[in-house]
């Protein structure tokens, strides 16, 4: 079965794991004696910009300070990451919504991956409308990836139904947003390591999802994904805001309203940026915590209070 047709089996099963969290690493033993306990290391990535918003490349983990529920956490790892490698989800929303500005986003996101893709990285491609597409899995082949965003093309529904059905056919219409972010991280970044990215052109309506927001920013928590959203719009058609901010809020990502192709391309190079100028902070999960799979909010704060930071806001923690 491919694999993005399993997605109602998905929905049902993807409740059962959990992200965010490495798995459960022994403590050094104490001398003369055996390994005594488990824990597990929670590990973030935090971009620092200063009042001008430009980025903070020069902090140590002394400037850094690091809550759970609200707890002040011992940093155990620390490090600037520049240099490891970074897995891409670009997601285009191909609904009706797009016809006049998908030439120019298809052109801005190549450019994009041209610039922030170095060796090692890898991307993927897929579109969204009345389905979800596919246009390309990951690779680091800038060619592929640059054939799969050309390939992306505005379905519709005519009276006949679906025009280009796809991965996920639907005959009842709509655009499949939280659909196309649950099946990005759940099915595909959900198997990936290291530092995550899904970004995501699109006005941010959904109709006719088979999933709720609430779950796709879950598959997004729980696969450690920070969501970019480029929020784009024609008057005539609806858009969502508070949709875009909530789901890159609390995946430790940017909404970046985009009003011009200028706009559009500056949107790129900020979140390029970020990507590739970024601290990565871990501490271990404390062991009189029950690891029951609950959300654990987490904070991360600088002593700089002219600096901000953006990181993602929780993980669920590990069961057993």
């Amino acid at each position: 079965m491919p694999l993005l047709t399993r997605f109602a089996a998905s929905v049902a099963a993807f409740s059962l794991t959990f992200g965010g969290v490495a798995p459960a690493v022994p403590q050094e033993p104490a001398q003369g004696g055996a390994i005594s306990t488990q824990v597990s290391l929670v590990s973030l990535f935090a971009t620092v910009r200063d009042k001008n918003k430009r980025i903070v490349a020069d902090l140590k983990q002394e400037d850094f300070k690091v809550f759970q529920d609200n707890e002040e956490q011992k940093i155990a790892f620390f490090s600037k990451e520049v240099t490891l490698p970074i897995t891409i989800g670009l997601l285009i929303d191909t609904s009706g919504s797009e016809q006049n500005r998908l030439p120019a986003e298809q052109d801005a996101a190549t450019r994009f991956l041209e610039r922030v893709m170095k060796k090692g990285d890898e991307a993927m491609v897929m579109s969204f409308d009345l389905d979800v597409d596919l246009l390309a899995d990951f690779t680091e082949d800038k060619h592929i990836i640059e054939r799969a965003i050309n390939k992306a093309q505005v379905n519709a529904v005519g009276g006949g139904g679906v025009v280009t059905p796809g991965t996920i056919p639907s005959n009842t219409g709509g655009t499949h947003f939280y659909d196309a972010v649950y099946l990005a991280c759940g099915e595909k970044l959900a198997t990936e390591a290291g530092r995550k990215a899904l970004v995501i052109i699109t006005d941010a309506q959904d109709e006719g999802s088979k999933v709720r927001l609430d779950e796709a920013i879950e598959a997004a928590q729980r696969s450690d994904t920070v969501v970019h959203v480029l929020l784009v719009h024609d008057p005539g058609y609806g858009w969502r805001p508070d949709v875009a901010k909530k789901l890159s809020d609390e995946t430790g990502g940017r909404t970046i309203e985009v009003s011009s192709e200028k706009r559009l391309e500056e949107a790129f190079d900020q979140i390029s940026e970020e990507l590739r100028s970024q601290y990565q902070i871990g501490y271990y999960y404390p062991a009189n915590k029950p690891k029951d799979g609950g959300f654990r909010k987490i904070k991360v704060e600088v002593n700089n209070k002219d600096q901000k930071v953006l990181s993602r806001k929780g993980f669920y923690a590990p069961k057993g």
